[in-house]
């Protein structure tokens, strides 16, 4: 029995950095992680979505995460990177401010997430995994990326192919 248990007691996730917070997203979800690079502006997007790259011959949507949580801009560094995830089978690139580490997130260290963390609300939230010395907000990629805003960047996707 306790061997079942540790198969679902753990997650990887994937760490980022937005501002002074560390987020994570379930390694599965995540295909690459990617340099700033040239982005291609598009028309009659949310102001969150900058545009898109092409990667590998795919084009691929980009959205800045500080846009989308309504977090203050800033000029993109070095240290800036694009976290490639897939979510629904749309491939959509989130710029981040860094992104640096995997890290094992036990289930027992996992909390349902207060109404508001680090300015975003609670229904991008999966929960907080509270780790030794660490706070990491685990995303909600489905309703970061909602359906809505993902059909229009699929039909985007779609037409610019």
């Amino acid at each position: 029995m306790s061997e079942m248990k540790t198969v679902e007691t753990e997650m990887k996730a994937i760490v980022f950095q937005l501002l002074d917070e560390e987020y994570g997203v379930d390694v599965h979800q995540v295909r690459s992680i990617e340099r700033i690079q040239e982005i291609t502006r598009v028309p009659r997007t949310p102001s969150f979505v900058k545009g898109v790259i092409n990667l590998r011959g795919i084009v691929t949507p980009i959205i800045d995460l500080r846009s989308r949580f309504d977090l203050v801009e800033t000029t993109y560094t070095d240290e800036t990177r694009i976290v490639i995830v897939n979510v629904n089978d749309l491939e959509v690139g989130m710029i981040v401010d860094s992104a640096n580490d995997v890290i094992d997130v036990p289930a027992d260290s996992v909390e349902p997430p207060p109404k508001v963390v680090g300015g975003i609300e609670a229904e991008y939230l999966d929960g907080v995994a509270k780790l030794e010395k660490r706070l990491l907000i685990l995303l909600n990629l489905e309703r970061v990326l909602n359906p809505e805003e993902i059909i229009t960047l699929r039909q985007f996707k779609e037409k610019s192919e």
